[in-house]
């Protein structure tokens, strides 16, 4: 019977087709501008956005990759498939990785000794914004404390660029999340203006920030979620109908925090990408009960 269906006859989706709209492509002379034959490092390189991060770098052809991450497994994980890959495609990078908190300003000081680091996308962070309602003091500590540690080194060891992947919820914040990051650029910013007002200083570093909204398949996404709630044969549980949001691919967001630091003139800028219509969050919901 044509009418025959199971929960086994779920596919996987793909992301793109939630977008409603064409995804965003990236110029290549841009993407490769901050990488090609230089030291590149990613902080949080095992989340949702830090690994696909490493996996575009990683094709950008540096001479080496840094990771770094204070998840074991994690780290583990991107370490091995980033291995794979160089294996496969019988690339020359060299990768390193490394097993803390960008908080531990001793291990920092000395892996940027160690390492003449050009480029540095710093994605590490706690975002998940009702875990850090109740902990904020963890959300201080890696976003706020992290960011001031991790910035300050790199200009200490003249790192060329320094791209702060930031967030959306930083524009006038409403919660610990966004406050956290508001407070993350703010440093950046100021630790540019004292670069610019020392022009004996040679530091040449040059930071700048990637704010976006929501990405779509994110660890603890709304995407993630429903799809489990699909698998499981429902409920998909919609909280306001009324809700919209801006919605961009992992890949999207890679790209652009990758061309960011070439995009940037000065330092201190912030970039946003355009992300076309807002999707209503009840319609996505009907997408991918429709599209499974």
């Amino acid at each position: 019977n044509d009418m025959d269906f199971n929960i086994n006859s779920i596919k996987e989706i793909d992301i793109e087709d939630l977008l409603r709209r064409k995804p965003v492509d990236a110029d290549p002379y841009l993407l490769k501008t901050n990488i090609e034959n230089k030291v590149v490092m990613v902080t949080g390189c095992g989340g949702s956005i830090g690994s696909e991060l490493s996996r575009q770098i990683l094709n950008l052809k540096p001479s080496k990759l840094i990771l770094l991450d204070h998840s074991e497994f994690l780290l583990y994980t991107i370490d091995y498939e980033i291995n794979h890959i160089i294996k496969n495609k019988k690339y020359n990078t060299k990768v390193v990785s490394y097993l803390d908190s960008v908080g531990n300003v001793d291990l920092m000081k000395s892996v940027f000794s160690k390492e003449s680091i050009d480029t540095v996308y710093h994605s590490a962070a706690y975002k998940h914004v009702p875990l850090i309602e109740s902990n904020p003091l963890a959300a201080v500590k890696t976003n706020i404390l992290g960011t001031y540690a991790i910035s300050t080194i790199a200009a200490e060891f003249n790192v060329e660029n320094f791209i702060l992947i930031s967030s959306d919820k930083a524009v006038r914040p409403t919660n610990i999340m966004g406050a956290t990051k508001r407070f993350a650029e703010l440093i950046l910013q100021a630790l540019q203006s004292k670069i610019d007002n020392q022009s004996k200083n040679k530091c040449k570093t040059k930071f700048s920030m990637v704010r976006f909204g929501n990405v779509l398949d994110t660890s603890g996404s709304v995407i993630p979620l429903f799809r489990k709630q699909i698998q499981n044969g429902g409920p998909v549980t919609v909280t306001d109908s009324r809700v919209t949001r801006y919605f961009m691919t992992i890949k999207e967001a890679a790209e652009l925090v990758i061309q960011a630091g070439s995009l940037s003139k000065n330092g201190g800028e912030v970039f946003i990408l355009e992300m076309g219509e807002s999707i209503n969050i009840l319609e996505l919901a009907k997408d991918m009960i429709r599209l499974s």
